[in-house]
This record gives C-alpha cells, structure tokens and sequence, in this order.
C-alpha cells in the first residue's frame, strides 16, 4: 500500500503544478503552525496539500510507517476548487483515490474521469 500512496501523491503534486497551483514560496511559519482544519484559516487548499499533506504523508511512506485509516480530503477539495472544471477534476480525481485507498470510502460529488 505504501507504493500506491507514493504514486497517487507523486499524481496529486503532477496535477496541482499542470493546474499552476503549486507555489514557489512556502507559506509563513505562522500559517503553517494552524491549527484549523487543512489550515483552512490561513491558507489555500493548494498550499496545505504541496507543503503540509504531501510532504507528511510522503515521510510516512518513506518511513514504512503506519498510514491513516480514515482520511476524507475529497470533499473539501471539491469546495476550494469549484468551480470543478475537467482539468480540476483530475485533481480531485486522485484526491478521491487517495482517500479511498486509506479508508476504503470515497466521498465525492463530482463526476469521475
């Protein structure tokens, strides 16, 4: 399971960059420290998922360690990135697998492709 996680975060950063949402600058030391849920509070989706989720799921799964059981990023992802367009939604696409391959549901409005 630790590959197919690797390959659907390696997906998810490929589209977040196709979509021109990856940042070159990471946010401040004071927004990464929220304690909001996705740091909804001080940041965009896109910059929890490329500097927050990504890199911590990432350790996880270099590390072989155990990986979350419950995990629902999906629906939120359909909210910051709506309107859902079909390039939007190959994001939320992968997103969908992610959470469906951790928890074994898929919590998603948008059509699938």
């Amino acid at each position: 399971m630790h590959q197919q996680v690797a390959v659907l975060l390696s997906q998810i950063e490929i589209e977040l960059k196709k979509l021109q949402l990856w940042s070159a600058l990471p946010p401040s030391a004071e927004a990464l420290a929220s304690q909001a849920p996705f740091c909804c509070d001080t940041m965009p989706l896109q910059q929890w998922l490329q500097f927050i989720f990504i890199p911590r799921m990432g350790a996880l799964v270099e590390g072989r360690l155990p990986l979350p059981a419950s995990i629902a990023v999906c629906p939120i992802a359909e909210e910051a990135f709506a309107p859902v367009t079909e390039e939007k939604l190959k994001l939320i696409n992968r997103i969908a697998d992610l959470d469906q391959l951790l928890s074994g549901k898929r919590i998603q409005q948008s059509a699938r492709c």
